[in-house]
């Protein structure tokens, strides 16, 4: 006989069908202009081309974590993931952000490396590719924000940096054969993708923070947790909050633990549904476990006591 598991609280599943589509329609356009920009980059032998291919290849990669992430998210939670397999967005993306500083590492030494020797560049073909990958990025950094603006993804949200960071290198990169074809200046080239490789990192660094802090299990940065533990405090029947956690689980998707001390005159059953109601209408959180308990009978050591006497002092 299978077994039914009971999630109600929350859904711990993601359908999110924009992101899907959006998604699919860049991975493709991306995977076609890499090809191109690869053979373009290479015939030219401009690094601020290659590095701008280097970093569209990422693109692939991190989009293709990213279908994948979002095809896991649907999935329902079982008997070993309970929460489902909404986390995988979150490591996606930090994998995603990690690829994009790595690559601009990569693109910073090589640029170091073009300035000390100089090598020449055919402006020509360079400028047609940026010119064709400046309207191809400019169009998928535009789907990718709506998309963002309709649905909150932190895989789309890397997607946005990744080709927010091509954007800017296709400009760099016409910026780059213009000022070459005027001064005669090589270093030009490499000195543009330095700049192009400073922006992929600050993006990247961003994507890391942000999926570090989830994966970590920190409070989200728009909840304080003693505001939320004193409207907590302010239920009637509660007498004090404790062992209180509050964490995502992935994007909008936030869980709270805590124990409380009640008053033994007041139903226990109440006290917990007011509670779920206050942090669902005042915060938005859904998935809430609260633990009521004695402190006469479940041990809490020195605070236990304290809170004990305390009580006694106010009665008195």
């Amino acid at each position: 006989m299978s077994i039914e598991y009971d999630y109600h609280h929350l859904h711990h599943v993601k359908e999110q069908s924009k992101s899907r589509h959006t998604l699919w329609i860049t991975l493709i356009l991306t995977a076609f202009f890499t090809i191109v920009e690869i053979v373009g980059g290479v015939l030219s032998n401009s690094l601020a081309l290659l590095s701008d291919s280097a970093h569209m290849i990422s693109d692939v990669i991190a989009l293709g974590l990213s279908m994948i992430a979002i095809h896991l998210a649907t999935r329902q939670p079982n008997a070993r993931f309970t929460f489902g397999f909404l986390r995988f967005e979150i490591i996606a993306s930090f994998l995603n952000g990690l690829a994009l500083c790595v690559i601009a590492l990569g693109i910073f030494i090589e640029g170091i490396q073009r300035i000390l020797n100089p090598q020449p560049i055919q402006l020509g073909l360079m400028l047609v590719i940026a010119s064709i990958g400046f309207i191809v990025n400019l169009v998928l950094t535009l789907v990718l924000h709506h998309s963002v603006k309709e649905e909150d993804n932190l895989n789309v949200k890397s997607a946005l940096w990744h080709f927010f960071g091509d954007l800017l290198s296709s400009v760099g990169v016409i910026v780059s054969s213009i000022v070459i074809y005027y001064t005669g200046l090589l270093w030009f080239d490499p000195m543009i993708s330095m700049v192009i490789g400073g922006i992929i990192f600050t993006g990247g660094a961003k994507i890391i923070k942000e999926s570090y802090l989830i994966l970590m299990e920190s409070v989200p940065e728009q909840f304080n947790l003693d505001e939320i533990r004193s409207v907590i405090g302010q239920v009637e029947g509660v007498e004090d909050v404790h062992e209180m956690h509050l964490w995502s689980v992935s994007t909008d998707h936030y869980s709270l633990s805590a124990h409380v001390f009640i008053n033994p005159n007041i139903q226990p059953f109440c006290v917990i549904l007011a509670i779920n109601e206050t942090l669902k209408s005042k915060y938005g959180i859904e998935h809430s476990t609260i633990q009521i308990e004695h402190a006469d009978i479940n041990p809490h050591g020195e605070y236990g006591k304290q809170f004990l006497k305390h009580q006694r002092q106010v009665r008195t």
